[in-house]
């Protein structure tokens, strides 16, 4: 799962919140040393992303890919579940998505002093930017894909992702939304 889904699945509060983020940034982190409410969080985003990596829908999304790309398909089928979450936000919540990206926005901001420093400068970078709304239009998670093709440090296939994704957008979605609610499901009973 990518930060917005993560944050969306996330105990609701600020902290935990906070903490479901910080789990794609807790290299070096002690979690002992976290709040509790922050160690929850970080706790609940590896729960989820244990739940996601060997869930059968998410396997067979990943075997839709080229032998070349299906490599880097986990990491554009966590950004892509981004999209397909807003797209079919209305099944999920009951708050609006706008309301709900611009609460977490706030939230990130008042709370950057329990953030290591690369999750505070990434974080600015989400609020500065409004990655959240850009993900409602899969044009700009092809953007975001080719982004992180880009930071990888060697050689690939990665850039261009998003015409695989395009090709396959209908199956991508089914899938996606038989998984999700078994996810949201998992979720809020997830420690």
């Amino acid at each position: 799962m990518n930060h917005l889904a993560h944050l969306f699945l996330a105990p609701d509060s600020p902290h935990a919140r906070v903490g479901s983020l910080l789990g794609d940034f807790a290299r070096g982190v002690v979690a002992s040393d976290l709040p509790a409410e922050v160690r929850e969080g970080l706790y609940h985003h590896r729960a989820v992303d244990a739940f996601t990596d060997r869930h059968p829908e998410v396997i067979a999304s990943k075997q839709l890919f080229s032998a070349q790309r299906r490599r880097f398909a986990g990491v554009a089928l966590d950004i892509l579940y981004d999209h397909y979450l807003l797209r079919n936000w209305q099944r999920f919540s009951h708050v609006e998505a706008d309301s709900f990206i611009e609460q977490v926005y706030r939230e990130l901001d008042a709370n950057a002093p329990l953030m290591p420093e690369p999750m505070q400068r990434v974080t600015k970078q989400i609020i500065r930017h409004d990655w959240f709304h850009s993900y409602m239009d899969l044009q700009n998670i092809g953007y975001a894909l080719d982004r992180v093709a880009g930071r990888i440090r060697f050689s690939n296939s990665f850039s261009g992702i998003i015409e695989e994704i395009e090709e396959h957008d209908e199956e991508l979605e089914r899938r996606f939304l038989h998984f999700f609610p078994e996810l949201t499901h998992f979720a809020k009973e997830a420690p």
